[in-house]
């Protein structure tokens, strides 16, 4: 349990370039690299106490990396029942679990329904074949060597198992089942945040303000930044390690960025493959470089992130619409990165670096654009 104390977390976003504070402030800091989720977990803060710090960040890495365990769909634990469990137990019996993971589940519904669909957890099935190629091609990659791409009839065959109607959650039980053996689930595309959004509202209701958290790159702000300046996020651009703009960012929010240069191995007909698959073409999907995320629960960025890179600019548009009218309290503007001559009519976009940046009304007096290299 955290204990009850009163602490600022300060910035931890991927490029900054703040306002100076009118006094100083002292900063604590640390990192976890092995917490879970394949990433790291990181916090920066200020407390009056080094001791009051590391038991803070050692409580909050814990239940990290408890979260890792309880959504894997890889690894079993012991005295644990997690997704794997679920998914190993599928056409034979309904499997007990913790809460959270019934609650975890539930989101990614609401956001499947939100989506048409198109934010599928329960096509684990067809996720698989492209994790093992996936997988492999990154091991023959580092040793000079191409990977392959699944075969055409394979990616048909597991892409039929799929579908909510099989997923049996009883909550009164607190039970899961899947009824069709081969389906599976996997959320991935959910469950590093919204175990941030879990962590980060833990902070906040044990007294967290003006701070930030960092789980490899899921960025969750706690009010305001202690010196009272803008949160400044930057956004990489997808060429290089580079940033393409910076955008100014007020109270609590979330940052989430999913792009076609994480996770990729080169196959033998010379192609890049990331990991964000289109659950319609059931390749990568290839509308865009990157898609970033300003909202207010990690959760719901960490979705909304995945789902939109899968999806044409107009109908991005229509579920960003959706999105606002189901979550009036919520902000959500978006940054899409795309090839500089893509054909998209908006007036809310700029060619900066051989990259076209279309961001959404709401961020047009926060941008600030770097110097192109």
């Amino acid at each position: 349990m955290y204990k009850k104390v009163l602490f600022s977390l300060l910035s931890l976003f991927l490029v900054v370039g703040c306002a100076k504070p009118q006094e100083p402030i002292e900063t604590k800091s640390n990192i976890c690299i092995d917490c879970g989720f394949d990433t790291f977990f990181s916090i920066q803060g200020y407390v009056g106490e080094q001791e009051t710090f590391d038991t803070l960040f050692k409580e909050a890495s814990e239940e990290f990396k408890h979260y890792n365990d309880l959504f894997d769909i890889y690894y079993e634990y012991p005295n644990l029942n997690n997704l794997k469990t679920i998914n190993q137990q599928a056409g034979i019996e309904p499997v007990k679990v913790d809460p959270i993971i019934i609650e975890l589940l539930e989101e990614a519904k609401h956001y499947y329904d939100l989506s048409g669909g198109q934010f599928d957890i329960t096509m684990g099935t067809l996720l698989k074949v492209w994790h093992t190629y996936r997988s492999e091609g990154i091991s023959l990659n580092e040793d000079g060597e191409y990977g392959e791409v699944p075969p055409q009839e394979l990616l048909e065959k597991q892409s039929q198992y799929r579908g909510w109607e099989h997923i049996h959650i009883d909550k009164e039980k607190s039970t899961v089942y899947i009824d069709d053996p081969n389906i599976s689930l996997d959320v991935g595309g959910i469950a590093k945040g919204f175990a941030t959004e879990k962590i980060a509202e833990k902070l906040i209701q044990e007294g967290a303000k003006n701070g930030a958290v960092n789980a490899g790159g899921n960025n969750r702000t706690l009010g305001q930044k202690a010196d009272g300046t803008s949160w400044r996020v930057g956004i990489q651009n997808p060429a290089h390690s580079g940033s393409l703009l910076t955008i100014s960012i007020d109270g609590e929010c979330s940052f989430v960025t999913s792009g076609d240069y994480e996770r990729t191995y080169v196959a033998s007909d010379e192609k890049s493959y990331h990991h964000i698959i289109d659950p319609h073409t059931l390749y990568p999907a290839t509308y865009y470089h990157s898609v970033s995320i300003v909202t207010t629960d990690s959760g719901a960025a960490d979705c909304l992130s995945t789902t939109l890179f899968t999806m044409p600019y107009e109908e991005g548009l229509k579920l960003i619409e959706t999105f606002r009218k189901e979550h009036p309290e919520d902000r959500l503007e978006v940054i899409w990165i795309l090839d500089e001559t893509s054909p998209i009519q908006t007036d809310n976009k700029k060619v900066i670096d051989g990259q076209l940046v279309v961001y959404t009304e709401g961020l047009k007096d926060v941008i600030k654009w770097a110097t192109p290299q």
